[in-house]
């Protein structure tokens, strides 16, 4: 096998750490074709439980669509936001939550449950393996977003069957992210949530076990703690 060069990995893992979860820096600028099907190409070689390629990708332009999806986000902020309180409301206050009609275009990714059923390979025991499978198409299609120089925000603030009406979705069909997509004017060295105070990152050696969950003992085997 021949031997990765370490400009390569390096830059492998400088895109893996640069990824944002985009909001407010979106330029609107045009999206040149060529990338985007590199993207949507990174997205659909994804690994995915008994090959069934469960995804689908709805790319949304339209102006009235996005704007609807845009409310109905909006509200569900504003339903968040009245569960807060003190410190906690004030920092949710500045923090933008979604960048629908900055960002060039929504790429909305769904998940087929009839995808290769009803015997669908590895997933007779872990029904979900199949929208994890969606999961590893949206982190191959983020990263090779970040490698061409373009933005990815993912929307969480919306009801599901919201979406599912909008996207005119069959019921076996669920909508698993729509993601806001297009160049930007640049990444932010620190994410949003951190830099904004809403929730510091963890290191590695707090998230390691050994052996058995909540077990930390045996880490300085594998240097992990420093």
């Amino acid at each position: 096998m021949p031997k990765v060069s370490s400009v390569i990995n390096e830059r492998f893992y400088e895109v893996i750490y640069r990824r944002r979860d985009v909001r407010a820096q979106f330029s609107g600028g045009p999206v040149d074709p060529e990338v985007l099907a590199r993207v949507l190409g990174a997205a659909n070689a994804a690994p995915s439980v008994g090959m069934s390629q469960p995804w689908d990708f709805i790319l949304v332009e339209d102006l009235d669509v996005r704007s609807a999806f845009a409310k109905h986000v909006e509200q569900e902020r504003i339903a968040f936001a009245n569960l807060l309180e003190g410190e906690r409301l004030s920092t949710f206050g500045k923090i933008k939550i979604e960048g629908i009609l900055d960002s060039t275009l929504g790429i909305v990714v769904t998940y087929d449950s009839k995808r290769g059923a009803p015997a669908v390979l590895g997933r007779n025991t872990i029904d979900d393996a199949g929208l994890y499978s969606v999961c590893l198409a949206i982190e191959n299609l983020w990263l090779a977003a970040t490698s061409e120089g373009m933005g990815v925000g993912w929307v969480s603030f919306y009801k599901e069957e919201f979406l599912s009406e909008l996207m005119d979705l069959p019921p076996y069909v669920r909508p698993i992210a729509w993601l806001c997509f297009g160049p930007v004017t640049h990444l932010e060295e620190v994410p949003d949530l951190e830099r904004l105070g809403w929730q510091n990152r963890r290191s590695l050696e707090h998230r390691v076990f050994s052996n058995k969950y909540g077990a930390e003992e045996g880490l300085n085997r594998w240097h992990l703690n420093g």
